[in-house]
């Protein structure tokens, strides 16, 4: 079975599940739903730095992703925040995120950083201006195309006769 083919409808779903989930951290800590920031049953005060900052950026470029608009964009600020809050919050505490409490903000990141690199995917917003502008079916993305393999054949042995003797 050829998986490429699902390439672009996968990794739209993968956008918008972690658009989603980036939302949703945001706004429990800027509006105090979801059990509040980090399950405190509080919201972050207004202005607190870094941490109302950073729930801004969650709701703002985490809905960004999730709809497809401006979707690189939104993915580089959420990944760069995510970096930010793994190497300024949690790695002074300890090297390894299973010590340090930071395997959320690494996977956010490197999430982000994929979808920065391999874009929104065909269901986007991002892709449906895209097919407006050039009034045309804009193409999937191919994530990865291995190359076809080469069969060389080998040369015919030649047999050469043995000259005859006498």
């Amino acid at each position: 079975m050829k998986f490429d083919r699902h390439a672009g409808p996968v990794l739209s779903l993968f956008r918008i599940v972690t658009g989603l989930l980036f939302v949703c951290h945001g706004l429990s800590s800027v509006f105090n739903v979801f059990g509040g920031n980090q399950g405190s049953g509080h919201a972050i005060p207004i202005g607190t730095w870094p941490g109302w900052w950073a729930a801004l950026i969650q709701v703002i470029c985490g809905g960004l992703v999730l709809i497809g608009l401006f979707t690189r964009a939104g993915a580089f600020l959420s990944s760069g925040s995510m970096a930010y809050a793994y190497f300024v919050v949690h790695q002074p505490h300890a090297v390894l995120p299973m010590q340090n409490g930071g395997e959320l903000p690494v996977v956010f990141c490197w999430s982000f950083f994929l979808i920065f690199v391999l874009g929104p995917g065909p269901w986007s917003l991002d892709a449906l201006v895209r097919r407006g502008e050039s009034g045309a079916e804009a193409p999937a993305p191919v994530l990865a195309e291995a190359p076809a393999p080469v069969l060389a054949e080998a040369p015919a042995p030649v047999l050469a006769e043995a000259p005859a003797e006498g």
